[in-house]
């Protein structure tokens, strides 16, 4: 695995962002962790709506105050992931079963370790925030995820069914020290 570095979205990335759309679309990937970017048919739209939700005196209050990041591999500039720290979970959704950490990963770019290294400096970043836990969570059938946030700490909480998503989700938390 090369070296990855988070960076807060940019227009530089802005067509970077947009293939990235792309092929979550084609693959029928989830976009976790990519704050509403399948709604979004411009790169500009997508980070003038990120930056609305990373000010508290702007953020729509149906969201949560956040910080997303863009996982940059700094051999090439490519963008191999997205990341989303939510500043608090003081929402019924979050606080349930949606956790402060969302990520995805390229399609082509996965099992490569690199959503395992996102959360690891995402962690760093919430600590920076001064959070002291954090909750993550993935689907009951993406061990892939599960062993991403258990490499990292995780201890696995409890389930919950997601009638929305008609899916169960694994909830964990992660003390940071």
């Amino acid at each position: 695995m090369s070296e990855i570095v988070l960076k807060i979205p940019c227009v530089q990335y802005a067509e970077q962002i947009m293939a990235y759309r792309r092929e979550f679309l084609e693959s029928g990937s989830e976009f976790d962790g990519c704050s509403g970017l399948r709604k979004f048919e411009s790169a500009e739209a997508w980070l003038t709506s990120i930056r609305q939700k990373n000010d508290p005196a702007v953020c729509p209050k149906e969201h949560a105050v956040s910080t997303q990041y863009l996982a940059v591999r700094e051999a090439d500039n490519r963008l191999i992931g997205m990341i989303d720290l939510r500043h608090h979970i003081d929402h019924p959704a979050l606080s349930m079963f949606g956790g402060h950490i969302g990520y995805s990963v390229r399609p082509d770019e996965r099992r490569k370790g690199y959503a395992k290294e996102m959360l690891r400096q995402c962690l760093d970043r919430a600590r920076e925030r001064g959070l002291y836990w954090v909750m993550v969570s993935c689907g009951k059938e993406n061990t892939g995820s599960e062993k991403t946030i258990l490499a990292n700490g995780g201890v696995f909480q409890r389930e919950v069914f997601v009638p929305e998503e008609n899916e169960t989700v694994k909830v964990f938390w992660i003390e940071l020290k």
